[in-house]
């Protein structure tokens, strides 16, 4: 049932094209909560510190939907296709992204301002959530066992590119307006180019051919097929939802301390170091363009040495360079800031790389959309949408960042333990992949 090597080569394209520009437009998001959002959708006589928070709360919205959208586009991707899953989550996404970027803010239409900008980032949140599950399955399902790692990993490079792709457009904004422009329209450029998700994904309706793994399961349960497939993952394969969940926690409080909550607190002069945001937003921009390959080689580690082994290796790494990557950035010099987040986002790649075919082999085929997808968002709720966050709040009650490495190194105790609880490949494998 595996695809030819042209085959592959396309859908992997496919799948870290999509993936790419669909984390763009939800990082898109990240940035400018960090930047823009604070002073734009709150009122002006707010305290830096409130007015961050309520930003940061806007931006953990979309974590919160994203088990909702891994429900429904579980629901479409396991009863219609991955392919038809994938593209609708493409098309909700841009069109929420576009609209974002025509959004008034506060001094124009008041409360109904933030009010709007909570609606569209759950509507962010609910795309996401279907998102991955498509264009992880895409590339998995029709890969040949022996390099399941290697082929899904492209679905994860999506996430860095998308990182890329958002803090490079908000720096050529910044470098090409001044500081009134940027926050009167320059920021809205790069949400209202989201529009052409649309296109991609009519390229993925009629170009690409759903798994035939997916075909085969259709076929053969014709007339018999679960009537939600999310019941029948939380009913049948409740432990594998919530190893998934557990196996994703440090993967996402680490990366979203990384990349969002550096931002906030380096460049924040109140609370934070008071550094130039163009900084900040280098130095994650160019550790998110390392980390991109590495997802690749620690996918292709995994098909040699085991999802297991080189997930744990990525957990305990994490627990320990938190502990180290704080005060590398405290020195304030650029080097070792982006020292600091390379080799952070470098180790979550051992845990994110090998992770959509870890994710896949948990799951039988008719349930795998929806029981992946939920375990992966349910992982990213609690871990990456409340990170920032949390790590704004211990900042202020401890003047310090100790505890908030105590806190990264609590969530890869949580992975250790989950990872250690999933069986061998050959005990977890649910299905025909």
């Amino acid at each position: 049932m595996t695809a030819s090597p042209r085959s592959m080569a396309r859908l992997a394209a496919t799948s870290l094209v999509g993936a790419s520009i669909e984390w763009f437009d939800f990082y898109l998001y990240g940035v400018a909560a960090a930047l823009v959002f604070p002073t734009l959708y709150f009122p002006k006589d707010m305290p830096a510190y409130v007015s961050v928070l309520a930003s940061l709360s806007t931006y953990a919205v979309g974590f919160v939907a994203r088990p909702f959208g891994a429900v429904v586009f579980g629901y479409v991707g396991d009863r219609l296709g991955r392919k038809a899953a994938l593209t609708v989550a493409l098309v909700v996404m841009g069109l929420a992204t576009a609209l974002i970027g025509l959004l008034p803010g506060y001094a124009v239409i008041g409360v109904t301002a933030p009010t709007l900008l909570v609606l569209l980032r759950c509507v962010q949140g609910l795309a996401i959530g279907g998102q991955w599950g498509g264009a992880m399955l895409l590339v998995v399902e029709s890969a040949p066992p022996e390099k399941r790692g290697f082929y899904g990993s492209f679905a994860q490079v999506g996430a860095p590119a998308g990182v890329v792709l958002a803090n490079l457009a908000f720096i050529i904004i910044d470098h090409i307006t001044d500081h009134s422009s940027f926050i009167a329209w320059g920021w809205r450029l790069p949400f209202l180019l989201s529009a052409g998700l649309v296109g991609l994904a009519w390229y993925i309706h009629t170009r690409i051919e759903e798994t035939a793994e997916f075909k085969a399961v259709e076929q053969s349960l014709a007339g018999q097929r679960p009537i939600s497939p999310i019941r029948d993952a939380l009913i049948n394969h409740p432990k594998r939802v919530l190893l998934a969940a557990g196996a994703f926690m440090a993967v996402q409080v680490s990366f979203y301390i990384a990349i969002q909550f550096v931002v906030v607190w380096g460049s924040n002069p109140d609370f934070g170091l008071g550094l130039p945001k163009s900084t900040l937003l280098t130095a994650v921009m160019c550790s998110s363009g390392v980390m991109a390959p590495s997802l690749l080689l620690c996918g292709r580690l995994s098909d040699r040495f085991g999802r297991r082994r080189v997930y744990l290796w990525g957990a305990a790494l994490t627990a320990v360079w938190s502990f180290i990557m704080f005060p590398l950035i405290e020195t304030r010099e650029p080097f070792l800031i982006f020292v600091a987040v390379a080799i952070s986002t470098i180790i979550n790649g051992l845990m994110y790389g090998p992770q959509a075919a870890l994710f896949g082999e948990l799951f039988p085929t008719s349930v795998r959309y929806s029981g992946a997808s939920l375990g992966y968002q349910i992982g990213a709720a609690f871990g990456g949408g409340f990170a920032p966050l949390i790590a704004t709040w211990i900042l202020e009650v401890t003047h310090g960042t100790t505890w908030i490495a105590v806190y990264i190194a609590g969530a890869s105790l949580i992975t250790i333990c989950s990872v250690l609880a999933i069986g061998t490949r050959r005990e977890m494998s649910g299905g025909t992949l």
